[in-house]
């Protein structure tokens, strides 16, 4: 089980998009479940991105909800975490 950090860009834009729709939200905590438990979970559709989000990896929520996140290292106890940086739609994230 991975460590998941909230971004603050992506604590707003995870409020912003449970307020324009609630029923997401079930769905999201789900998907932060299976994220935390393996990212390359086949159902998330995890991929690496380029270009200016080079670095970056992406996963699906549902149909046109993304979440972009990180994979980065804890350099103290050196343990793989989770940077949760962005959700919304697919035009609003890329």
């Amino acid at each position: 089980m991975m460590k998941i950090v909230w971004s603050n860009g992506f604590r707003r834009a995870f409020k912003k998009i449970v307020r324009k729709n609630p029923q997401l939200k079930d769905q999201i905590i789900e998907v932060l479940v299976l994220l935390a438990d393996d990212p390359f979970t086949p159902s998330l559709r995890s991929h690496r991105l380029g270009g200016r989000l080079a670095g970056l990896w992406s996963c699906s929520v549902a149909y046109d909800c993304r979440i972009i996140f990180s994979l980065s290292e804890d350099e103290e106890i050196l343990e793989m975490f989770i940077l949760l940086i962005n959700i919304g739609s697919h035009d609003e994230v890329y």
